[in-house]
């Protein structure tokens, strides 16, 4: 493994994706000891190089010898390139660096309802990214639709469900959205925007979730209870996620009371109609 020295990536703490991998890089030797540090521990004499702004959109990589810095998935490639670099040729071709762009900045501008954190008091650098409107609703629109494939697959296999139907899991993932909504309406857009991610993340997780359940009974039958069971589960786990999430929003603790009952709701209205 080639070590990139003297070049440092300034990551999100508050993100366990951005611990994760600037780990990794050390730990496999792509880079040195000093290969990674918080963004929010930036030195002024490093604010002078760095833009601040989109440092804390794309993950930053400084260059102690010539000051330079690059940023996103051009840092990515640059330090995983200098190991292999057969992987940064094909990276940087087109449209793989297109699409490669697109999906860093999917992931980047959503990763704070992917993995939410609170904001520090009094902290002079947060590592937050900008408010972008089109990557959160592609997000959203990314969310439902695993939720909806992955609820429809999963409410085909209990057997007390009537016949399952994409237009009602479509109906339920949505709905969820506009009952919300309802208890929402003193609060900003963006509050409300953010809250919707964090929302249709916990659903994603519980579809998730759900899904080794669907993938294990195309080869062999699973009974009944095992799926009810397995199914109880997730949803105690997504109440939990969903309890956990409201706390850390500072969002009012009765939407994981309302959000539940617009569950109790709609199983009710399955069941009965």
């Amino acid at each position: 493994m080639k070590t990139l020295k003297n070049q440092t990536l300034l990551y999100d703490e508050e993100c366990p994706m951005c611990n994760l991998y600037t780990v990794g890089f050390i730990k496999t030797g792509m880079m040195d000891e000093n290969g990674r540090k918080p963004f929010e521990a930036i030195s002024e004499d490093e604010q002078q190089f760095i833009d601040i702004n989109r440092a804390s959109n794309e993950i930053a990589l400084f260059n102690h010898q010539d000051k330079t810095v690059i940023y996103g998935i051009d840092s990515l490639l640059t330090i995983i390139g200098h190991s292999f670099p057969w992987m940064k040729k094909v990276g940087t071709t087109q449209p793989i660096y297109f699409l490669l762009k697109k999906l860093y900045k999917f992931i980047s501008f959503n990763r704070k309802v992917i993995i939410p954190s609170r904001e520090k008091e009094n902290a002079q650098l947060q590592c937050v990214p900008d408010f972008n409107f089109t990557y959160r609703y592609l997000y959203l629109a990314f969310a439902t639709v695993i939720t909806v494939l992955t609820l429809y697959k999963c409410a085909s296999l209990l057997t007390l469900l009537p016949e399952a139907s994409m237009t009602r899991e479509i109906l339920l993932a949505t709905g969820q959205i506009a009952f919300q909504l309802l208890f929402l309406t003193r609060f900003d857009y963006k509050t409300n925007l953010n809250y919707i991610g964090n929302l249709l993340t916990v659903s994603l997780m519980g579809a998730l979730i759900l899904l080794p359940m669907i993938i294990v009974n195309e080869f062999i039958a699973i009974p009944q209870i095992i799926i009810l069971g397995w199914f109880g589960m997730t949803v105690l786990l997504m109440v939990l996620e969903h309890y956990r999430r409201i706390k850390i929003l500072q969002l009012p603790h009765y939407l994981t009371a309302t959000w539940i009952v617009y569950r109790v709701i709609a199983l009710l209205i399955i069941l009965n109609f």
